[in-house]
């Protein structure tokens, strides 16, 4: 079984609505190989699609998604964005006190984790996959007009 990993969005995440790529490479330092990416997918789509493929080799699978910026302003808007958001993460691990009691919280947390972990969905067909593409497209093309 290999890993799949993606972000924890809230339910009314604009960024839910984006199109959605899959990238699967090596899930360990022994294997070299050039990363694969698929899609743009509707989330859903990708997520399953990525949950089917990890269930039964040992890849990586990251699910993450496509922003489709028009202009290198918003690109650079994008990369500001991240670029902040790494800063204050860096922020609040500094400020964090490391040396708290980690056996006081670490069964909350994997009961908490193991809450929130959603069943597998259920593997789209190529028809699905096709509708999905088919409403990726008209979201590309109608961005911006």
């Amino acid at each position: 079984m290999g890993a799949l990993v993606t972000l924890d969005l809230p339910d009314d995440s604009p960024m839910l609505g984006l199109p959605w790529i899959i990238t699967f490479g090596p899930l360990g330092d022994d294997d070299e190989w050039e990363p694969v990416v698929c899609g743009p997918y509707e989330r859903p789509h990708a997520l399953a699609l990525a949950e089917a493929v990890v269930a039964e080799e040992q890849l990586m699978a990251v699910v993450e998604p496509l922003l489709p910026a028009l202009t290198p302003e918003e690109i650079r808007g994008e990369i500001a964005a991240a670029q902040i958001a790494a800063e204050d993460e860096a922020a609040r691990v500094d400020q964090a006190d490391l040396y708290g009691d980690f056996e006081d919280v670490i069964d909350e947390e994997l009961e908490l984790a193991a809450e929130r972990e959603p069943e597998p969905a259920a593997t789209p067909s190529r028809d699905e996959v096709r509708a999905g593409l088919a409403r990726i497209a008209g979201l590309l093309t109608s961005r911006g007009a």
